[in-house]
């Protein structure tokens, strides 16, 4: 299964354990239909977050509500965790404009094979991709 990262849990928000996650995912959306997020937990061991009940909060946040998560204390020790989407719902919830999209495909110079997009950074004036080229990290 691969996992794609989508943002962050910014903040808890409020008593009842509501989360705020914001995402780049390029739209604005409640997510609905998402039955979970995962979080990593150690190198390449995500962990499944079933949601109870979303909303949108902005262009780029939705408050969330998490299974098991029902207490300031307990949401406040999930931030500011990564947030993670199996591939399939990446898919489907990300705008095809939005530069996390890019996540997962191949970057050439002419017909040289660079390698796969694996990380997109997003700069107030720039998109910073990170490829995979030859087992090593290069921006």
């Amino acid at each position: 299964m691969e996992y794609f990262k989508i943002g962050k849990l910014a903040a808890s928000f409020g008593l009842d354990g509501s989360l705020v996650l914001q995402h780049n995912l390029g739209n604005k959306t409640d997510l609905a239909g998402l039955k979970a997020i995962f979080l990593e937990e150690g190198k390449d061991n995500f962990i499944p977050y079933f949601i109870t009940s979303t909303s949108i909060k902005n262009e780029d946040q939705v408050f969330i509500h998490l299974e098991g998560i029902d207490t300031k204390e307990s949401a406040r020790r999930l931030t500011p965790k990564e947030v993670w989407l199996e591939e399939n719902d990446f898919k489907k919830f990300t705008a095809k404009t939005a530069p996390i999209a890019l996540l997962g495909f191949t970057a050439w110079d002419g017909e040289l094979k660079l390698g796969e997009v694996i990380e997109v950074i997003e700069q107030p004036h720039q998109v910073l991709c990170v490829v995979n080229y030859l087992g090593n990290e290069v921006y």
